[in-house]
């Protein structure tokens, strides 16, 4: 059980978002990776912090390289992601088949670690806003703990918008501020015709919501959406 005075007890969180997604493989290291790179640039000392992993292949860069390269710093990996599983399985199974567990006040001080050390923090889930994390957490659970905005990105495909509509309304039960809707391309030609109409719909049943969309190829953080950042 995580103990409450924790939280009770830290400096009080820098400026960041908690991206999360709507599920498995939309593109949430790319996504953070591309803001990364993007704070860097603008002289912010950005902190990166992924705080489980699984399906971890050591001949494969790993998610907590590829967000401390675009951080361009040289953070601790250990801090950058504390948790790793070889399984590529939802983080709770992956440990159990390795005969260890999620450690869930790892996940929570692993965050807290960070609080002082940059500018800007962000922080990148595993699997979808509903995915198990640890034994008896999800990503939002996480989240609530860690006290960030959330950045929701999603593979823009037939389904987004059922999938983005229902991850803002548990981000909303618990009471977790979404700034923004990342719609991904993750294909240069799409299978289907409903990625032009996805944003005009989520924004239709959604309209206090900001939607963002990153075209397939996009290496840059586009000219929409900078004031993601700001201290809430």
């Amino acid at each position: 059980m995580v103990n409450a005075n924790r939280l009770e007890n830290v400096s009080k969180p820098p400026r960041g978002l908690f991206v999360i997604g709507t599920d498995t493989e939309v593109g949430k290291t790319y996504i953070a990776c591309l803001l990364a790179r993007h704070l860097a640039s603008l002289g912010n000392r950005v902190g990166v912090y992924k705080p489980v992993a699984s399906g971890n292949d050591a001949s494969v860069t790993s998610d907590a390289e590829l967000l401390r390269a675009a951080s361009q710093t040289d953070w601790p990996l250990e801090q950058v992601c504390p948790q790793q599983f070889s399984m590529p399985l939802a983080p709770p199974l992956a440990a159990e088949l390795e005969g260890r567990s999620v450690d869930k006040n790892k996940l929570v001080d692993g965050a807290h670690w960070w609080y002082g050390q940059c500018d800007t923090l962000i922080v990148e889930g595993a699997g979808g806003a509903l995915s198990p994390i640890a034994t008896d957490w999800t990503v939002l659970d996480l989240a609530q703990r860690i006290r960030l905005p959330l950045l929701l990105v999603a593979d823009n495909r037939l389904g987004v918008v059922n999938h983005v509509l229902l991850s803002l309304e548990a981000a909303s039960q618990r009471g977790l501020a979404v700034t923004s809707v990342v719609l991904n391309d993750m294909s240069q030609n799409p299978a289907d015709s409903s990625t032009h109409w996805n944003r005009q719909l989520i924004e239709r049943f959604a309209p206090q919501m900001s939607v963002i969309p990153i075209p397939f190829g996009t290496v840059r953080w586009p000219a929409i959406g900078l004031d993601l950042c700001d201290p809430t």
